[in-house]
């Protein structure tokens, strides 16, 4: 798939633990009929003003931990309260200390469009992300070939989940464009080596054309950083350590959509 780097280490992980709760397809099929009803993250993302997606993160590979949040869903709260359009919610176990609990808890008790913030590499995932709620899907490019990107988007979309197809080269982009991507994620942080180039925004946001939704993830902490992916003609921003980490998640929130 890839070679070996930071990526493909947490892939393999994934892989494994999701091989432990994996059930048929035709299992997951028979559930959808439970499955909640889902909420328009599109356009929660594409309104005239800045969005924000605002992230519940415990931990990354990059910094390791970065809050305990025990109580993720008072944080959410506080995420919606202070102007978030929608909430993200890591249900990686290793690396990020993520959980599936806590999106389900968090989307029972908010009202915004939830994404589900994972390393989708399986058709189980895809179909279990709807079980769950999902209203946003994350697919990463880099973790994929195009044929089963190609694929898992067309699963998703056809479960009505709205998609958010990351990259984080040009060519990684142009394969988003090609498989119809209509969200788009620019992470400025590299999988591979973890090493953040806040280049990659200038280099790729300002070639994704004006039909698709642009997500500027990754490594954005100031007012001035979301005046900046705003110019290079970013839609949303995708915070998580910023948040986590500031002690007034509220405030934050406004202070960087200057609301």
């Amino acid at each position: 798939m890839i070679e070996s780097n930071a990526l493909s280490g947490i892939i393999e992980g994934v892989i494994e633990d999701v091989s432990r709760r994996a059930v048929p397809i035709s299992q997951l099929k028979e559930e959808l009929t439970n499955a909640p009803v889902l909420r328009d993250a599109y356009s929660a993302l594409s309104k005239k003003d800045m969005s924000l997606i605002a992230e519940i993160k415990r931990s990354s590979p990059s910094k390791g931990d970065l809050a305990e949040i025990s109580d993720p869903i008072s944080l959410a709260k506080s995420y919606q309260q202070g102007g978030a359009d929608l909430i993200s919610v890591l249900t990686e176990e290793r690396r990020f200390k993520g959980s599936i609990s806590d999106l389900v808890s968090i989307r029972e008790a908010i009202d915004l469009p939830v994404l589900r913030k994972d390393f989708i590499v399986s058709e189980f995932q895809v179909f279990e992300s709807r079980i769950l709620g999902s209203d946003l899907m994350l697919l990463i490019v880099a973790c994929l070939p195009k044929s089963q990107l190609i694929d898992y988007y067309q699963i998703a979309t056809e479960l009505g989940m709205n998609v958010l197809v990351e990259t984080h080269t040009i060519d990684e982009s142009e394969i988003a464009l090609d498989i119809g991507a209509k969200i788009i994620g620019v992470n400025c942080r590299n999988l591979k080596n973890l090493e953040m180039d806040k280049s990659t925004f200038e280099l790729i946001l300002p070639r994704l054309p004006e039909s698709v939704v642009k997500i500027a993830e990754s490594g954005i902490s100031s007012r001035s950083e979301v005046q900046r992916v705003a110019e290079l003609g970013a839609n949303a921003i995708l915070v998580g350590e910023t948040l986590v980490r500031s002690g007034n998640p509220i405030h934050t929130i406004k202070d960087l959509l200057n609301r």
